[in-house]
Parts: structure tokens; sequence; C-alpha cells
């Protein structure tokens, strides 16, 4: 068998598959697109979830791919043993809904075999233990003996991941020989020594589960295989393990020559050799994706694994910088495969050289700290470094926590993880408390006072809205840097840009910054310090580099239509000056696409008749078509040409003047219609004040305005169906409603009062006599507090003297009234002392005048009680 070589196997492999009619696609990005669930791309069917589950179309039903993974899961054994590594390769042949288990096995078998040239007889199969069409395919349509296919159970062949698609897989096992063994006796496969490797997983996704372990077949079957090419080499080149297969060989030969040091020679120098040889390719493509080292996310993982092995650099006496000398065999050895690695070289050595830079900056000092905090906690008996201590090596020698854990694991202590938590929350703490200035992304404007005071931009879209100029800064929310990478925020500062930023009122535009591999949403538009314009946003797809040439657009429709209203404001200030007077000055303005808004100076609310005329003239200058011309000209110049100046603003040398048609002309820098006539249209849609003397109106233009009469005449066909009129007789049959409610409400009145009378027609029995006076409890039912009145008056009336204390029970709730006639009141009975204790009784509240109270409570069971009550208090009140 012919020993290939890594990036031969990997050609053999996607060539077979595209012979077999797959699609063969370049490998993904290791940041995951549209995907929240992972970090980084861990497995070669990760990037094609969305045609696994049907949210995309894929490209073909049959897809090919060799896919870069990075798993950091075990990240703590890399080095220690030669079966780790955070960084592989998956090559992996897809069916979406095509093929199945006959031809998966089939093209397995025959690549194995026939194209790679593995003996037949050193490879054994395993299936599911239920799937019995697996095992008859290897049986019967392969011919492997039956007693050589392994039956295993959920655990090892059966893929799921909680609800959704799953399925039974059937691996791929290559005898190595009984020198990769461990001797023992039943060694066979399945056993956890390296004798038995495997090299190929089918995954048949078939079921569907429903999260309950309820299985239904899946309508499309899929397959998705999966095989590491560097296990797939340790075969083929009948090596010990990945570290020793041609490409990584080589890349830790480099380490020895750098260290001066031979592998296997001595243990402890051998686990810093693998951790380095295996970290550098993991740091060489995550950079190469365009993943910046950081304190979050997948940006710490990178920083993790540089700074790891920059401190083994130094355990293994390697002097000075050294990683991106190493990453220089990593791009050798892999940019057959990877093209863009060569591509990204000198990218990927200067974020390397700058990370590794600032932790050698620390690191000595660090680690001296470090070593004494060990002392002490030797001298105090303790095997705990305190969370505050372990915070203090991160925030101030940038040691990452698993990085102090690891240093102090190797001599048998541990962190207080807890503590450290803490102590970096009460840090976020303390720092947003002494936040001050923020800009649009809410981050510390110190992130934009860290850009070199030299860089500047230049806005070019007066005339243009797509532009091409190359990336000078870029900054994530927090810390200028190098690249931006699929679904990261930051801002893009260019040389030259047509993107507006917020100014003079007028809203910033949006849009796309594009190169051939990456896409940028651009979400605002804003102006920094020393002439620099950002544009803030998010990364969409791929990555922008510093130093990228860069496509900016502009969204079209946006700016049209903010233009509109920047140019109506205009034409608004010179309506309202002829209007109202010269006193008119303009105290702000705000224009994005959807309105305009304009304050000015006037000391009294607008007559309907003013505002009318206002906007009869704005439409009558739309209508004339007045040219827009913009000239950029002395101050001098511009007073000359009697252009209209922001009261109170400051002026350079040089201004931009805008001239609508000589009816408006006013100092602006901002974007303009060409002719008034693409306004189309203007209409106010509100007038009011906003302090002392100042007015603000707004208004719509353009599609804006048809828009809001569209919704409008809507509006008025639902209300003349609903009141069952031609929408041009509403307004006579909304009038002839309203006389018809007025009618009914008061022939309403006069039956409630009828019947409130006729239910107490006999209540004069319930009179109770204290002395000169009565004292009358009533209860009535389903009659308001305006009927409880009108009723009170009339009783009191009926008594002569003394006291009315009526209860209703309406719609689940309870009103009380208490009226006392003035005679009662001399004698000291108090209506609002009665009703207060009375309420109580009903679960409410209430109170008022001696002579009338009124009170509402919500248990009418209460009401019996609460007339007792009333009685009682008007017996003492008057005796």
């Amino acid at each position: 068998m012919k020993k290939y070589g890594v990036n031969e196997l990997r050609k053999m492999y996607l060539e077979f598959f595209e012979s077999k009619d797959h699609l063969a696609m370049k490998s993904f990005s290791l940041v995951p697109h549209n995907d929240n669930s992972l970090l980084l791309i861990n497995a070669g069917m990760a990037p094609l979830k969305p045609y696994f589950t049907g949210q995309e179309i894929p490209p073909r039903k049959r897809v090919t791919t060799c896919q870069k993974c990075i798993r950091t899961g075990d990240i703590e054994n890399v080095g220690k043993t030669a079966r780790h590594g955070t960084f592989f390769e998956m090559l992996g042949n897809f069916s979406f809904g095509d093929y199945f288990k006959k031809e998966a096995i089939a093209w397995s078998w025959e690549f194995l075999t026939e194209v790679v040239g593995l003996d037949a007889s050193r490879l054994y199969p395993s299936v599911y233990v239920e799937d019995d069409e697996a095992f008859a395919i290897w049986r019967d349509d392969i011919g492997i003996a039956p007693e050589r296919i392994y039956k295993f159970g959920k655990e090892d062949n059966f893929w799921e991941h909680g609800a959704g698609p799953c399925g039974p897989c059937s691996e791929i096992y290559y005898d190595r020989g009984e020198k990769y063994g461990c001797g023992q006796p039943g060694c066979e496969v399945g056993c956890d020594c390296d004798r038995y490797m495997e090299v190929w997983n089918n995954v048949f996704t078939q079921f569907d589960n429903d999260g309950h372990n309820n299985y239904t077949l899946l309508e499309n079957k899929n397959i998705d295989t999966g095989m590491g090419l560097e296990r797939l080499a340790v075969v083929v080149q009948d090596v010990d393990s990945i570290f020793d297969v041609d490409t990584i060989c080589a890349l830790r030969e480099r380490v020895g020559e750098l260290a001066h040091k031979t592998y296997k020679e001595n243990e402890d120098d051998d686990i810093s050799i693998r951790l380095i040889t295996d970290h550098i390719r993991s740091a060489t493509f995550m950079i190469s994706d365009g993943i910046m080292p950081s304190n979050e996310g997948r940006g710490y993982v990178l920083r993790r694994i540089i700074r790891r092995s920059a401190r083994h650099g130094r355990k293994l006496g390697i002097d000075g910088m050294f990683l991106a000398e190493l990453s220089k065999t990593v791009i050798e050895g892999s940019k057959d495969g990877y093209p863009e690695l060569d591509e990204k070289k000198e990218f990927i050595f200067n974020v390397l050289t700058q990370e590794e830079k600032k932790f050698n900056s620390t690191i000595d000092q660090g680690l001296s700290i470090l070593n004494d905090l060990e002392e002490k906690m030797q001298a105090d008996g303790v095997k705990e470094l305190s969370g505050d201590d372990a915070f203090k090596l991160y925030d101030t020698y940038g040691f990452p926590l698993d990085l102090t854990k690891e240093i102090l694991e190797e001599k048998g202590y541990t962190v207080d993880e807890v503590g450290f938590n803490t102590a970096m929350q009460v840090q976020r703490e303390t720092a947003r408390k002494a936040r001050k200035v923020t800009n649009y992304m809410g981050a510390d404007a110190t992130v934009y006072d860290e850009i070199d005071a030299a860089i500047t931009s230049e806005f070019v879209g007066y005339d243009k809205l797509t532009f091409e100029s190359p990336v000078t800064v870029l900054t994530s929310e927090t810390e200028l840097t190098e690249a931006l990478t699929d679904g990261e925020v930051g801002t893009i500062i260019v040389d030259e840009t047509p993107f507006y930023a917020t100014s003079g009122g007028q809203h910033a535009d949006s849009g796309m910054i594009t190169t051939k591999d990456g896409e940028f949403v651009v979400e605002d538009v804003i102006k920094l310090k020393g002439g620099k314009i950002g544009h803030v946003g998010k990364v969409t797809k791929g990555m922008i580099k510093k130093g990228d040439m860069v496509t900016l657009s502009v969204k079209e429709s946006q700016r049209r239509d903010t233009q509109k209203n920047h140019s109506a404001t205009h034409l608004l200030q010179k309506a309202l000056r002829t209007v109202l007077g010269s006193h008119v000055e303009q105290s702000g303005s705000y224009n994005d696409k959807d309105r305009l808004r304009f304050d000015f100076s006037h000391f009294q609310a607008m007559t309907a008749e003013e505002l009318a005329e206002v906007e009869k003239l704005v439409n009558e200058s739309i209508a004339a078509a007045y040219p827009v011309v913009t000239k950029v000209m002395t101050m001098e110049e511009a007073k000359r040409t009697g252009a209209t100046a922001l009261f109170g603003e400051k002026y350079g040398d040089e201004v931009r003047v805008v001239d609508m048609g000589g009816y408006s002309i006013e100092f602006c820098g901002g974007t303009h219609v060409a002719n008034t006539a693409d306004i189309k249209a203007f209409k106010i849609i509100s007038e009011v004040g906003v302090a002392a003397g100042v007015r603000r109106i707004e208004a719509l233009t353009g599609d804006n305005v048809l828009a809001y009469y569209q919704n409008i005449e809507n509006t008025l066909i639902e209300a003349a169906k609903v009141a069952k009129a031609e929408p041009a007789k509403l307004a006579d049959r909304i009038q002839a409603l309203l006389d018809e409610v007025k009618a009914l409400t008061t022939e309403n009145t006069k039956l409630k009062d009828q019947i409130a009378k006729s239910e107490v027609a006999d209540v004069m029995k319930d009179i109770v006599e204290v002395g000169a006076f009565k004292v009358l409890p009533v209860a009535v039912k389903d009659v308001d507090m305006n009927a409880l009145r009108t009723l009170s008056d009339d009783l009191k009336e009926k008594i002569g003297s003394g006291v009315v204390v009526i209860a209703s029970e309406n719609a689940g709730k309870v009103n009380l009234i208490v009226t006392v006639t003035d005679d009662a009141v001399k004698a000291g009975a108090h209506a609002g002392k009665i009703i207060k204790e009375a309420a109580a009784l009903v679960g409410g509240g209430g109170g008022g005048r001696p002579n009338m109270a009124q009170a509402g409570g919500k248990n009418p069971a209460g009401i019996a009680d609460a007339l007792a009550k009333g009685v009682e208090l008007a017996k003492t009140q008057l005796a």
C-alpha cells in the first residue's frame, strides 16, 4: 500500500466523490454562519445544517467537503497524550434526500480498498444493533462475513442530539496490527487501545425524535459521512499518531528545531512540543478566518491557544518570538487545500506577532507574581488560589483563568473560580458606573480615542452612492482590531466613503460594505473626532480585514427619501418666514427616510389657516420644479447671495450653499434632491409647542404622503362599512347616530330613575326613628352612581329630617351614598364619617362632605352589614 500524504488523501477523496456526481464545495469558515448554537465549526456537517433541516436548498443533492474543524472540549489533554488535538480536517460526503445506505456503504468500501488500497482483510464494519438493513448490505452486497460485522448499541452507533433528525451509524475500523495493541485477551474492535482505529463513520439520518424518544421515519432520508483526514493518514502512513503524519510531523520537527530539542527524548518536552504543534495549526486557521484574540467567545479561545503556546515555548527554552515562524510551516503544509492561508499569511503573521508580544510583555512579571502566590499558599498550607488573586493575574498581567489553572494544576493547586467570576463582575459594574461618554454602540468613547489622530475620512457621497476604498481602521465594540468576522459587531473606517454620517439634522445612510469574501451591514454612520467617519454595523458573511479594498454601497431608496425630506425643510423654512414673518429662525431639525421634523421660533400656535398657507407654498415650490444647485464658496461670497445661516452655528472659511431656484438659499452640508419636483408632495401632519417660544412641525413627503392619504381613505372606508353608509355621507350618518344616542341616553336616564323609584316605593317602612330625626337604609340593584344621587335626593325630601344610606349592587361591584339633611348636620350627623366606616364592610373606601358622601366597593356580600353600620353610626351621631 502506498503511503499517501495528507494533501494527496484530501484530493483523492474529493475527486472520488466528484466521480459519484457530488458537488465538491470548499471548506466553510470556522466561524458559524447564523448558528448561535456553536462557537466554532466542530464537524463536517455543522455548516450544512440548514440543508439537513430544510431551511435552505442545497446547491446539489450530493455534496462532498473537506471541512476544517476545531474542538476544545479536551484542550487540557492536548499535548499530554498523542491522541488529543484541537484542530482537524473532516472529510465528508452528504446526501440530502438522494442516495442512502446501499450507496453510502458501497462507496466507503470502494474508496478505502480500491482507491486508497487498504487491506480489506484488516477492515471491520460495525452497525447499530437494530439496523438489520445495514447489516444485510455489509454481508450480502459487500461480502463481509457476519462474524466480522460488529453490532453496537445506541451509545456507540446511533447519532442523535435531543429532538430532531437522527439515525443509526455504520463505522469502519482498521486493524493496525499487534504492535499498536494492548496485548490483553479479548482485544478486538471496540477496545480502547490504538490497534483498531475507526476511520469512517456513515450516519444514516432516517428518523425524527420528538424529544421523548418516540421515533418516526423521515420523508427525506439523508447521509452524513465523517472521516478524519489526519486519522486516515495515520492508518495509510502506518505511524503512531496524528503528530507523526507527514505535514504535522514536519511542523513538529520545526518546533524541535526552534527549541533545540528532539522528540521522544523527554516526556515533559514532548508534551510541550505536541501542544505547540497542535495549537499553532488552530491559531493559523482561526486567524485566516478573521477570528481575533479577545477576552470573549471564540476570540478568547484563540487568545487562550496562543498564550498556551507561548508559555510552552518558554518551557522548551525557545528564545524570542516564534509563533509567526511556526505558522509559515503550517501554511506551507496546508496551502494546497487552503490557498487562502497563503493569501492571508502577512495578516496571520501580524496578528500572531502582536498577541505574542502583548503576552511576552507581562508574562515574566506575571509568572513571578504567581510564583510568590504559590509560595504563600504553601506557607499557609492552602491548596486553592483565591479568586481575587486569580483576577489580578488576569486583569493586570493578561493571564487567562485557564492558563493560571493549568500552571497551578501542574503543581497540585486549584483556583477559586467562583471568586474569580465575582471579582470580574465587580469590575464590570464599576466600569459601567464610571462610564460617562458613550457612542452609538454604548461602548466607552475611548474605543475611538485609540485611533491614530492622523487618520481621516472624506465624504464623497454627494454625487455617488457606491465607491471603493481601503479599510484604515477596524474596531470591535470594545477595542481596535485587525479583522471582524461573521456575526461580530464593530466599526469600519475607510479613506473615502459615500455614506453620509448623521449630522446637520440629516439621519445617516445605511447599506453594505463588501469584499470578495465578506459582507458588513452598515446600520449607522457616525462622525468621530479628527474628521473620521465610522460605519457601525455587523458582519453577516465571511470577514473584513484592515487594509482590504472594500466596496461601499449606500441603500439608494433610503438616501432618496431622506433627501426629499431634507430638501423639503428648506422650502418649509422659507414658507414659514413668508407666512409668519422674518422672526422665524430654525431651532432644530431631523430628517430621515420616513418623515421630517422642523423646530422654529414662534410665540403662539399656528392657526389652521396659517398651516394651510404654509403647506400650499411648499407644494407650489415643489410643482415649480426649481433646480437645486450646490456650491462651495467663501463665507463672504455666501453672504452676498443672501443665504440663510443656522443661528448660532459656527462655520469655516468655506461653506456649502444650497440654492433652490433662488427661492430658498441656505448654508447646508447635507444631501439634497436635484430638483424640487423630485420631492413630489408635502403634507403637514402636526404642529405643537416643544419649549417656550419654539414650535415644531412634523411633515411627510413623496410616497409617504400618498401612504398617509391611503391610510386615511382605508380608515374612512372601514368606518363607513361599520356605520352602514356611503363614505361621502358618513358625516351625516355619524351626526344622526349621535343624535340618536343622545335621545336614547336621556330616555335611559328617565327609565333608570323610574325603576329606582319603583324599587323603593315601600322602603319607608324601614325608617328608624332617632328622636326628631329619621334614618333610612335602602338596598337596590343595578343602579349606577348618577341614578343613586337622584334617588337619594328624592328620599331625603320624603323623610324631611335625617339621614339616607343607600347601597346598590351593580355589575358585581358596590355603590354607596349617604345624604344628610341640613338640620341633621347641625345636630351632629356627618355623611363623610358614616360612609368611611360603612364602605370598609364592602371592601372599599370613600368620603365626602357632612351633607353628602359616596364610595365604591368590590364585595356585594357586605351590603347588609354596611347599611346596618350606617344606621348605627347615624343613631350615635344624632343621639
